[in-house]
């Protein structure tokens, strides 16, 4: 049996960062991970450059069954104390659009930060150890790995969501919540790409690679503002990743193709310099040349010379193309979601220690519980902040 003061289950972002901040505090703390090396959701993020934080973090940016259950812990560990950490070790990184910061060479510099601090703090890291079992006695828990038991008197659960089983994705945070008496919400991809209906893919076949700056609006009323990129299999790109937080199976989404610019403009423009062109041609000017053919192809669009089309041409075209509605078959799923919506009820949490109420020393911390981040960063920066919220009191 060893010994430690803190056992933390999961060595990624959320579960390396409480490590080194309970450490810095004198705590003996050992982190067990059955993968062979650690941080392997940060190393393949943001294209293997891992976008690391978003400067706007705010509670705003996650969904929750409880909106307010971020506040505390954002505020206490922001965007900015993780950058300065990072500005601590030498990282270079550079800035992409709506707050975003990647590393400038690859992924590996953020875990190698996270190991350095956890190597300065003392922690001890053990892979390709997997828990069998866990048990409460009077001093705290016993935790049964593959490899050695542990006597702890506080137990982190960073142990993460249901995505990208490939890199050992499992259901065992919410099987401990639930063992010791917390309630688990149901969860479902987030962040993931939408698979089509046969009609669709055959409609939009041969468009794979094509990516549309648009507005996309959920049936509840959210909205974001970015690409959609057609795929083999459906729709995806940074917008459709975005909506699919929000949307239910059944829904439809609305998209604005074209939500800088007004269709009614457009051809009250091109009648005076263009009368005699085709609509298709002068619709390939604003949006993707194969995407315009396809509606023309299956007649969603008429192929017609500018001074020809009549006033209700043009408010079928302006709804079509600013309220384009498109019904996905549903989501390509954990395999390729980038997090888990739901999870550990955040009721059974302290929002300033994330220790479970019911069961004193057990946290849980990261992707396991209910919350969940835009695409951008912020997922990772709930990591670093609920990370060190529970350090500091683990």
């Amino acid at each position: 049996m060893i010994f430690s003061d803190v056992v933390i289950i999961g060595a990624g972002a959320a579960g390396l960062m409480a490590a080194a901040t309970a450490g810095y505090r004198g705590r003996s703390v050992t982190v067990v991970d059955m993968g062979k090396k650690p941080g392997r959701k940060i190393l393949i993020s943001g294209g293997g450059r891992c976008n690391f934080t978003n400067e706007n973090a705010g509670p705003e940016n996650y969904l929750c069954q409880n909106p307010h259950f971020t506040k505390s812990a954002l505020s206490r560990y922001s965007a900015q104390d993780f950058i300065e950490l990072v500005d601590r070790h030498g990282l270079n990184y550079h800035h992409k659009t709506l707050g975003q910061l990647f590393c400038d060479d690859s992924a590996q510099d953020i875990v190698d930060i996270l190991l350095t601090e956890c190597e300065w703090a003392g922690v001890n890291i053990a892979m390709r150890s997997e828990v069998i079992a866990i048990s409460k006695n009077e001093t705290g828990y016993i935790v049964q790995t593959s490899g050695e038991s542990y006597q702890c008197e506080s137990l982190v659960v960073a142990s993460g969501g249901l995505t990208m089983p490939k890199l050992g994705a499992s259901p065992m945070g919410y099987k401990i919540a639930e063992k010791f008496g917390l309630s688990v919400l149901p969860t479902t991809a987030a962040l993931v790409p939408f698979t089509l209906h046969e009609h669709d893919k055959q409609k939009f076949d041969g468009l794979s690679g094509i990516s549309i700056f648009t507005e996309i609006f959920s049936e509840d009323g959210t909205t974001f503002k970015e690409n959609i990129l057609f795929t083999h299999r459906g729709l995806s790109g940074p917008a459709v990743l975005q909506i699919s937080s929000f949307w239910q199976a059944g829904q439809a989404v609305t998209i604005n193709l074209l939500p800088e610019s007004s269709i009614d403009s457009l051809i009250t423009e091109w009648r005076e310099t263009s009368p005699q062109k085709s609509l298709k041609n002068l619709l390939s000017t604003v949006l993707p040349k194969r995407f315009i053919e396809a509606l023309v192809k299956q007649k969603d669009i008429s192929d017609k010379a500018i001074n020809q089309i009549s006033n209700d041409e043009i408010t079928y075209l302006g709804q079509y193309l600013h309220n384009w509605q498109i019904k996905p078959n549903g989501t390509e799923g954990y395999r390729t979601a980038e997090v888990t919506l739901g999870g550990v009820n955040t009721d059974e949490l302290s929002s300033k220690t994330f220790e479970a109420k019911k069961s004193k020393g057990l946290f849980f911390i990261g992707e396991v519980i209910d919350v969940t981040g835009w695409l951008g960063g912020y997922n990772f920066q709930f990591a670093w902040s609920s990370g060190a919220a529970c350090g500091q009191a683990c």
